[in-house]
């Protein structure tokens, strides 16, 4: 496979899941990570971690709720939030991206205003302090690629009036993608592909998908992780794949064609 032809192109990579927990995995990631960034293809990622958040919140006693896949966010919990994100996992991700010679950098979207947010409300329902992407300072992630670094962003924004506000890892990341004009946006967790109707959907357009939510059989975090997807693809964003990160090196897997599984979104 040839990596010459994405020189200088951007990707922007969601990541989480079992992809960020399993070791042997995440050695498999960060070398494709490595070999991108080698190759001259400007790399952004954007990680989860709820998991981790729903752990700490439970070891102090808050109730954690969900609403269609997305976290309600109440005061108590937006400092689980940012502690956990902005600063544990964000710098795990980090340190091994500096140990394999990335030079890469933490950061948040309350950094720079790199994503300043309006309130998100879901069918009417308060979903607390849980926004949505209303700007993103592309300026700044375009000065970071040219000083040859990494971005490794935490989904958490500012509103206006510089209240902390938890994002949802897809909808940021597909923001993201979106105003960068990326060429690829990869989503890469322990999702194999989209499940439906007892197998994976390798490729899934936006009416087969709002039909297959209609029926349930996309349901819960998958939801708005599908939506991102054709919101990015509809705005700029050339390819969209959700990617088998249970296989190892599952983003040269999936550029060489080798990933068995995934799903691919198309208009």
């Amino acid at each position: 496979m040839n990596l010459e032809s994405y020189r200088g192109k951007i990707f922007v990579i969601k990541y989480g899941g079992a992809a960020m927990a399993d070791d042997e995995l995440k050695s498999g990631f960060f070398e494709d990570i490595a070999l991108l960034q080698s190759s001259g293809i400007r790399v952004v990622i954007v990680h989860g971690g709820g998991k981790e958040v729903t752990a700490i919140s439970n070891k102090l006693g808050f109730e954690t709720k969900f609403i269609d896949g997305q976290r309600y966010t109440d005061r108590d919990t937006i400092e689980v939030v940012q502690m956990v994100l902005a600063g544990k996992i964000n710098k795990d991700i980090v340190s091994v991206l500096c140990a394999h010679g990335i030079p890469a950098l933490g950061i948040c979207g309350i950094d720079c205003n790199l994503l300043k947010v309006k309130k998100f409300e879901h069918n009417g329902q308060d979903l607390g302090l849980v926004g949505t992407v209303a700007s993103v300072n592309t300026r700044f992630l375009q000065t970071l690629f040219e000083s040859g670094i990494l971005p490794v962003i935490a989904p958490l924004g500012a509103d206006e009036n510089g209240i902390v506000h938890n994002i949802n890892a897809d909808n940021a990341v597909a923001s993201i993608a979106k105003e960068l004009h990326a060429d690829k946006l990869m989503y890469v967790s322990d999702i194999v592909g989209v499940f439906a109707r007892g197998g994976i959907v390798r490729s899934l357009n936006i009416e087969d998908a709002e039909q297959l939510i209609a029926e349930t059989e996309i349901h819960g975090g998958m939801i708005p992780k599908v939506r991102s997807a054709f919101n990015a693809m509809k705005n700029n964003v050339a390819s969209v794949v959700l990617v088998n990160g249970k296989q190892k090196n599952p983003i040269i897997s999936q550029l060489s064609g080798v990933n068995i599984a995934g799903t691919e979104f198309v208009l």
